[in-house]
């Protein structure tokens, strides 16, 4: 077995998309400014608006910091794959990426599950709601997923960073991903695959049990709303939670949670690509697009800058005036 160092990893991309790479660095890139700008929008309109800045908004501002820097270590090194015939990314570069990517994961799947708590404590008890998620403990819950999300995945990271690899540096990937990266290592990888499968089952396991859990009580609950305007109210509050639930799961499960990690590279790129570019993309609008506070709380952002703007316009007009 030939073993050598090896100090940086060829990124393949999609080797198939060349002749039309321009068009598709395009598109990912319109894509990416698209998923910075939504959740950039919604951690400006709710730190801006006092009256969002509640424990559900505070819990999406999480995820939309989350969103922007999980696109941000990926999508950049595949805008460079469109650019240039060979991408490249150091041996520890790459090691990083792999950690910051799984915990990023991690903390997306917390978040998600203490946000369908916090759904699961407003409609169930929304007596208790004030009592129960205080500020106070929606802290205390985001900097718990934050510390989890970090330290979940901390020996897997480790194993891998200390494991040995062979002369082939060529990741089939666009990312340094867990499984095309543990193909090219020259030691027995057996047990680091197992401990990799566990630990992802593991946690999408137990944060969906809890969500289908949250969302057994809340449905049982409103379907028990007398009138139709609220449970119809009721449904519309969950509906952008459980549509992201439904894209991140599905995807995850497709490209981690399979016995052999060495397989279907070529599909799981494809569906990464839902994962890491589109999904981003997509959230901040379905998180907005039919929520009726962050609506008014824009254009209350909007009717408190015209003021000053108009003022500024009119007053360089009056100046004009008087010059004239």
């Amino acid at each position: 077995m030939n073993v050598s160092t090896v100090t940086e990893f060829v990124l393949l991309g999609f080797p198939f998309l060349r002749p039309v790479r321009s068009l598709c660095f395009l598109v990912v890139l319109v894509m990416y400014s698209l998923s910075v700008f939504g959740n950039g929008f919604i951690l400006t309109i709710v730190l801006m608006d006092q009256k969002l800045q509640t424990p559900m908004y505070g819990l999406l501002c999480n995820l939309a910091f989350l969103e922007i820097c999980y696109t941000s270590i990926i999508i950049p090194k595949l805008l460079q794959t469109f650019v240039t015939t060979r991408t490249t990314i150091c041996y520890h570069c790459c090691m990083t990426q792999i950690f910051f990517i799984f915990s990023f994961a991690v903390v997306q799947l917390l978040i998600l599950t203490v946000m369908a708590f916090d759904r699961y404590v407003a409609i169930c008890k929304p007596l208790h709601y004030p009592v129960i998620m205080t500020k106070k403990v929606c802290i205390q819950l985001a900097m718990g997923c934050w510390l989890v999300g970090f330290a979940y995945n901390f020996f897997e990271a480790v194993q891998l960073w200390t494991s040995p690899f062979c002369d082939s540096n060529i990741v089939d990937h666009y990312f340094c991903d867990f499984g095309p990266v543990l193909s090219l290592s020259c030691a027995d990888t057996r047990l680091l695959e197992f401990l990799g499968l566990l630990s992802a089952i593991s946690i999408v396991v137990i944060t969906l049990s809890l969500i289908v859990v949250s969302y057994i009580y809340i449905i049982s609950t409103i379907l028990r709303i007398p009138s139709s305007t609220g449970r119809k109210k009721a449904f519309s509050t969950c509906t952008s939670h459980l549509t992201v639930v439904s894209i991140l799961y599905g995807a995850i499960a497709f490209m981690y949670i399979r016995p052999n990690v060495h397989s279907s590279f070529h599909l799981s790129k494809v569906v990464a690509v839902l994962n890491t570019v589109v999904a981003p993309m997509l959230n901040p609008f379905i998180y907005t697009i039919r929520n009726v506070e962050v609506k008014q709380a824009f254009w209350r952002a909007v009717t408190k800058t015209r003021g000053p703007l108009k003022r500024m316009f009119l007053g360089s007009i009056d100046d004009k005036e008087v010059f004239e």
